[in-house]
Order: structure tokens, then sequence, then C-alpha cells
């Protein structure tokens, strides 16, 4: 083999190699949102730093021909207060995609969430102690499989569909009962949810509609959840307003009830400043427990300066009342709860 030969096969190589490489990629992505806050829980002041959410993510596609890609996302939460804890519970899927839509598998935030209370959340993204307590989240974790179509003149659809086992699950809700309003760890057999998700956008005009339906057996109790919710939000040149509506309605062999929930969001931009006010409502359960006081109402004031596109410091202070006989965002029913606090969020 002369040189000349041996050069010509190693470029010949080298191309090879090159063009199975642009067939992939990967991606390193993240966000470390931290905050110190002045709280208040009841009638104890702390002073506490903050982790909202941050993590650390891994993002990857690879091209397989005709359309078909193959991908991947993995997101681990962390606390970047204090640098602890690492999992992949966040968000942990594989999925294929094409013409045709993408089908994914493994644990994700489902439709219904992020067409209604995520989209509207705008300040925070959602998270830290300015999260909205008062959404009902009704689909067990993980164990999921999903299809999202393609966009069609304007409008996406996803529909999940969960797996049931037997695990711990930890609910938003109603101590023993597992309502939304409070914290328990409970001990039950998922047997199985659906959720069903409609977006709509259309320049300044934002719709969506989620529902989801999942089914338990706790203590012996089969226990059938329902909710259903409505989004809309709306842009006036440096305005964006938001708002949804959420009914949630729990069937069980023990007790009947259901509930109302809305929010209501507004940010007004400035230049790199941004202003943000939400207030949110929950309404008294109604059936087998109609006559407690289980209302609540939420409500932040906030204000963000971006540094960049990646990174802004803000502040905000939120409140949560509740009702003698409501847990939301507390460990004791009839608690209330205030933060003000200041912080950076850094994407990367």
């Amino acid at each position: 083999m002369t040189k000349t030969t041996r050069v010509m096969l190693a470029v010949l190589a080298v191309c090879g190699t090159s063009a199975a490489m642009a067939q992939s990629s990967v991606n390193v992505y993240g966000r470390i949102n931290t905050t110190v806050e002045s709280q208040k829980t009841g009638d104890t002041s702390t002073s506490v730093m903050n982790s909202n959410s941050s993590y650390l993510g891994f993002r990857g596609t690879e091209d397989l021909g005709n359309g078909l890609k193959a991908g991947f996302q993995l997101e681990g939460n962390f606390g970047s207060d204090n640098g602890a804890g690492f999992n992949f519970q966040r968000h942990s899927e594989v999925n294929l995609s094409g013409s045709f839509g993408t089908v994914r598998m493994g644990q994700f935030y489902v439709g219904s969430y992020l067409a209604t209370a995520d989209y509207i959340s705008m300040h925070n993204h959602d998270t830290g102690t300015s999260a909205d307590a008062l959404y009902a989240y009704v689909f067990p974790e993980g164990n999921q499989l999903s299809y999202r179509s393609p966009e069609f003149g304007g409008v996406t659809a996803e529909f999940n569909y969960g797996f049931g086992e037997k695990k711990t699950r930890t609910v938003a809700g109603g101590n023993e009962i597992g309502l939304p309003g409070g914290v328990g760890a409970v001990q039950g057999t998922e047997k199985g949810a659906f959720d069903a998700a409609l977006n709509y956008a259309n320049g300044p005009l934002g719709l969506g509609l989620g529902y989801t339906r999942a089914e338990s057996k706790r203590f012996g109790d089969t226990q059938k959840e329902q909710q259903l919710g409505l989004r809309a939000s709306y842009t006036i040149n440096s305005l964006t307003l938001g708002a949804y509506y959420q009914y949630y309605k729990v069937d069980s062999e023990a007790f009947d009830t259901k509930r109302h929930a809305y929010r209501l969001a507004a940010m007004y931009t400035l230049g790199a400043s941004e202003f943000h006010a939400n207030v949110g409502r929950a309404q008294s359960y109604k059936g087998d427990f109609d006559g407690f006081k289980t209302s609540a109402t939420q409500w932040t004031l906030g204000y963000n300066y971006n540094l960049s596109k990646r990174t802004k410091v803000y502040g905000y202070f939120t409140k949560i009342n509740n009702g003698d006989d409501a847990a939301y965002g507390v460990t004791n029913a009839g608690d209330n709860f205030r933060s003000i606090a200041v912080g950076v969020r850094h994407l990367f």
C-alpha cells in the first residue's frame, strides 16, 4: 500500500466518522435558581436559603433517516443551596419522533398541567415558595407512555397513559385522606391513569385544555380522581394576561367530594424589567366535606431584572391564607404561610 493510498483511506475514515457524528447530538443544560428568604409559617419565623428546582439535564437525538429520530432527555434536581442530592426523578424519557408526532416513555410532567397551570406561572417558572400551591396534580409520577401530535393550525394534542404500580406516593393533600390541601406519604396501588391535553397558539392568543383521570387503592379503599382544567392567555404589547380554572373531583368508597380552583396572572415588561402579579383561590370541598373550612387564597407580587437572556435577579412576596381546615403549602391545617425572597436564576 502506497503512502498516497494510506492518506486517502485515512481521509475517508475521518469523513465517515464525521458523517456518523453529524447524525447524533447530545446537549448538557440546566438551571441554577437560588433564593434567600424570610419565611413565616403559622407563628414561626425563619430565615433560609432555598434551591428553587435547580437541575442538570442531558438531551440528545439520533437521526435514523427518512425523517425518523430517536431521542432521550434526563433531568436531575439538586440543591443549589447546599449541593445535595441528584437523581433523574424530575425527568427521564426515551422517545421516537417523525412526521407522525412523538412517542415518549418514562417520567415527565403530563400535558394537562403544562397546558394550564404551568403555562401562566410566568415569574419564577412555578418553582420555590411562590409556586402554585392550589393546583391539584392528579397523574401519578412515572411509568408513562405518551403521544404528542404535530402542530395543525396552531393546535397540538398530547395523550398520556400511566401504568399502575404499587408504590409510596407523596400526594399534595389532606393528610391521611390524600386531598390537595395538605401533605402526606400514602402507600397505595396505582391502578392506571389517563391524561389528555390540547394547546392552541395564534399570535397573542393562547388556549389550553387538560383532563386527567386516575384510580388507586389506598388503605383498602378504591379512590377515583378526576380533574379538568382550562387556560387562556393574551399578550397586548408589553402586557401579558393569563388565567386558568380547575375542577377537581374524588369518588371513593369512603367519601365523595369536589372542589373548584382558579388563578389570574399578569406580567408587564419594561426594558429588562418584568413586573408580576398573580392571585389564586381554591374553594372549599363540597360533598362529604361540606361545612369544613378548606378554602385558601394565594397571591404573589414579583419583580425580575434580566441581566441577559440566561441570567436574572429577582424578588417576590408571596402569601397563602388557609382556612381552618386547609393546609395548602404547610403541614398543619389552619396555618398561613408567607415569604419575602430575593434570588438569582441562571440558565445554561
